[in-house]
């Protein structure tokens, strides 16, 4: 009579198998799709964790690279009065006076110690006299009327600029010729018109 209660559907399943027949290939398709979800999760995991090592990389090295730049832009004031101090001397009064020749000696000598150690350390002075005008390492502070220079030329520096790897610390201050004679095109084809066809 027991054998009389169950339903078609109800047979039993083989053994080890869980689940009715005819639903295996359903739960091995969701199976299936779920490893391909959690391969997918754990490939973009892997690459999002690669990415974010070469980014912290890439910042360690700049910050130690540019770790002094703060300190560096600190100390270009001792380096700017310590050519004052030599400038300040009149041409000729050094040769006159031993003691005050001593000094400029020892001011010099210590300026061009501190640029050594600057330079040392990544940073290196600007002092572009006679370059054309580049604003992304000058500031101009006036222009001038020159004709005898190429418009765009720094002709003076007021105050020498510094750069650390391949970044500005401080643009030079600089005076930019306006007048003259325009500078001649870099490639000679590009600046002849092409005779038409």
């Amino acid at each position: 009579m027991a054998d009389q209660d169950k339903t078609p559907d109800q047979e039993p399943t083989p053994a080890g198998n869980g689940a009715p027949q005819g639903e295996g290939s359903g739960t091995v398709a969701v199976l299936e799709g779920r490893i391909a979800d959690l391969t997918d999760r754990l490939l973009r995991a892997h690459a999002e964790m690669e990415n974010l090592r070469k980014r912290t990389e890439r910042e360690k090295e700049e910050t130690a690279k540019y770790a002094i730049s703060k300190f560096a832009r600190d100390v270009l004031a001792v380096g700017d009065n310590l050519q004052r101090a030599t400038a300040a001397v009149p041409a000729g009064a050094a040769d006159a006076d031993p003691a005050l020749k001593a000094l400029v000696d020892g001011v010099s000598m210590t300026e061009r110690e501190f640029l050594n150690v600057l330079e040392r350390n990544g940073v290196k002075r600007l002092d572009p006299a006679g370059e054309p005008f580049n604003p992304h390492q000058h500031q101009a502070m006036v222009e001038v009327e020159q004709p005898d220079v190429a418009p765009g030329t720094i002709v003076q520096v007021y105050q020498a600029g510094y750069t650390l790897g391949d970044r500005v610390l401080r643009p030079a201050m600089v005076v930019v010729a306006k007048g003259g004679e325009k500078p001649a095109p870099e490639n000679k084809d590009a600046a002849e018109p092409k005779a038409a066809q």
